[in-house]
């Protein structure tokens, strides 16, 4: 039985599948998800050939030390941003030597949104060796902190797919 439902579960496996074919290792880098990507490819069972770890940088402070976001940048964009977002994904990928990341950071709530940036808004982008092939700035709403969470998961996991079909 897997821990998560069974749309998430088919994204997995597929694109899990889909690094197989390609022989292509993936990491995760997370902060608003707090590693529920990595925990929904790792419920596949034999992921440890294609999902090589994950990155939770909840922190800005992680966010640099861990996988070399600059601090300019995040002062300058804070972090839920475009900017961020991207710097998340080249530097996982640096970072793990792998083929393909995605990086999420958010504002999950209940609190910490603002006017130009509010609860619910989420940053989400893929990298590959050839650089990013996609970003996306996800507006959920205030539908609340596990909604919000669990949205991001599939958004992910779709532009997972999505970068493994090109």
């Amino acid at each position: 039985m897997n821990i998560f439902d069974q749309d998430i579960t088919a994204l997995s496996t597929t694109v899990l599948e889909k690094c197989r074919v390609r022989k292509w290792q993936l990491a995760t880098a997370e902060s608003c998800t707090g590693g529920l990507i990595g925990g929904a490819l790792t419920d596949i069972a034999g992921s440890s050939d294609v999902f090589d770890r994950g990155f939770i940088t909840y922190t800005n402070i992680a966010k640099n030390r861990m996988i070399g976001v600059d601090t300019a940048i995040l002062r300058a964009h804070g972090a839920v941003s475009e900017e961020v977002v991207r710097e998340m994904a080249l530097g996982a990928l640096d970072k793990a030597s792998v083929d393909i990341t995605v990086a999420v950071t958010g504002i999950a709530g209940p609190g910490g949104g603002s006017e130009t940036k509010p609860v619910g808004r989420v940053h989400l982008a893929v990298a590959t060796k050839s650089g990013i092939t996609e970003h996306r700035k996800m507006d959920y709403g205030d539908i609340g902190r596990s909604e919000v969470r669990i949205a991001t998961l599939k958004t992910a996991l779709e532009m997972l797919d999505k970068a493994l079909n090109s």
